[in-house]
C-alpha cells in the first residue's frame, strides 16, 4: 500500500494527496502514475501537497504525468511544498497557497560511492537534472533561467506572499494548520518559524477533521556518527514498542512508526558506511540492525585491499562507469 499519496475519485472530479516524502521507503512513483492514468481523461484534479520532497526522478515523472492530463489541475499547498514537491506543484494550472504555507526550491543532491570518475559522472548527472528542473520553474514563474538557477543554488524558501510575488503561486487563501510533521531542520535555510511550528505539531490522534486522512509522522532520524565504523557499531536501536494490553488490537500508527524508524536506521547506516546501494537488499529481507552492521563491516573489510592496491586487478578496468550505472548506485537524489 502506498504510504505517501492517495488518489480518490469524487463526483465529477478527483483529489490527489501527497502528504509524505515522495518515493519514500522503496515505494516509487510507478503506482502513483498507474492510478493517475486510470482517471477518466479530462477529469478535474485537486492536487493537495504537504511534503518535504524526496526522489527527484519520481517527482519529474509525476510532474510530466500531471502536465499531460487533459483536465484542469489545481494545486493546493496545504502546508509545505519543499524540494522535489515544489517541482510537482509547478505542473498545476493554478497553485493555491494558504497564507502560512511555504514553498522551497534548491539544487538536486546525491550520494555516490566510487572513484574520481564516478564522482565527476555524478556531478554531470546533477547538472543535467538541475537544467531540467530550471525549465519547469521558469515555465510556471516567468522568471529567467539565470534567476531561477540562483534561487535554487541559495536554497530559497518562499512564504505564500513571496511565492505569489515571484510567480510560483497564483492565489492566496486563509491560513490553515500544518497537519504533518517533517524533518525540516535538515535543510540549511529552513525558516526558524517553520522549524518551530513543525516541531511543535502534536502527534496525530485517531480522530480526523476530514481535511487530511493521509498525514503521517516521520520517525526521528538516527544521529550521525563521527565516522563510518563508529556509526556501524554504535547507532542506537529503535525504541522497543510497549506491547498492547491483552485483547487490544495493535495500533496501526505505532506499527508504521516502528517500520519507518527501522528503515531510516538501515538507510543511515548504509549511507554512513559508504554502501548506500546495500540498503534495498537489507530492507527487502527485513534484516535486523545487528545483521546490517555486521554486513557493512564485512563489506568495508573486503573493500580495503582493493582500495589500497596501486595496480589494477586482473579483469578490472579504470574506465568511467556509464551515467545510468552511477544513478543506479546512488542512494537518493533530492531536488
Amino acid at each position: 500500500m502506498a504510504s505517501w499519496y492517495a488518489i480518490r475519485a469524487r463526483a465529477g472530479a478527483a483529489e490527489v494527496a501527497i502528504y509524505d516524502e515522495i518515493g519514500a521507503y522503496g515505494v516509487s512513483a510507478k503506482g502513483f502514475l498507474a492510478e493517475l492514468g486510470a482517471l477518466p481523461e479530462g477529469t478535474p484534479i485537486d492536487l493537495r501537497l504537504n511534503s518535504p520532497g524526496g526522489s527527484v526522478f519520481d517527482a519529474v515523472a509525476i510532474h510530466n504525468a500531471i502536465k499531460r492530463h487533459q483536465g484542469t489541475v489545481t494545486v493546493w499547498i496545504d502546508g509545505i511544498a519543499a524540494s522535489a514537491a515544489s517541482y510537482v506543484a509547478m505542473a498545476g494550472d493554478e497553485i493555491v497557497m494558504p497564507e502560512n504555507a511555504f514553498l522551497m526550491i534548491h539544487d538536486p543532491a546525491g550520494l555516490v560511492a566510487g572513484s574520481a570518475e564516478d564522482m565527476r559522472a555524478m556531478a554531470g548527472a546533477l547538472d543535467k537534472v538541475k537544467a531540467s528542473l530550471v525549465q519547469g520553474y521558469t515555465a510556471k514563474s516567468g522568471r529567467t533561467a539565470e534567476e531561477v538557477s540562483a534561487l535554487m543554488s541559495a536554497e530559497t524558501w518562499f512564504d505564500a506572499a513571496e511565492a505569489l510575488a515571484q510567480g510560483f503561486a497564483d492565489r492566496l487563501v486563509a491560513p490553515q494548520r500544518i497537519a504533518a510533521r517533517f524533518d525540516i531542520a535538515r535543510f540549511r535555510n529552513a525558516p526558524l518559524v517553520l522549524v518551530e511550528q513543525v516541531e511543535a505539531e502534536p502527534e496525530p490522534d485517531d480522530e480526523s477533521d476530514g481535511t487530511n486522512t493521509e498525514a503521517t509522522d516521520d520517525a526521528d532520524q538516527v544521529e550521525d556518527a563521527e565516522d563510518e565504523q563508529a556509526a556501524a557499531s554504535h547507532t542506537p536501536e529503535p525504541p522497543a514498542e510497549t506491547p498492547p494490553p491483552s485483547g487490544t488490537p495493535p495500533d496501526p500508527s505505532a506499527i508504521r512508526a516502528e517500520a519507518i524508524g527501522h528503515a531510516r536506521a538501515v538507510l543511515d547506516l548504509c549511507r554512513l558506511a559508504g554502501q548506500p546501494q546495500m540498503a534495498g537488499r537489507f530492507l527487502e529481507t527485513d534484516a535486523g540492525l545487528d545483521e546490517v552492521r555486521a554486513a557493512l563491516l564485512a563489506a568495508k573489510a573486503a573493500a580495503e585491499p582493493e582500495i589500497a592496491a596501486h595496480h589494477p586487478q586482473p579483469g578490472r578496468h579504470s574506465a568511467a562507469r556509464p551515467w545510468g550505472e552511477i544513478v543506479a548506485r546512488t542512494f537518493r537524489l533530492k531536488g
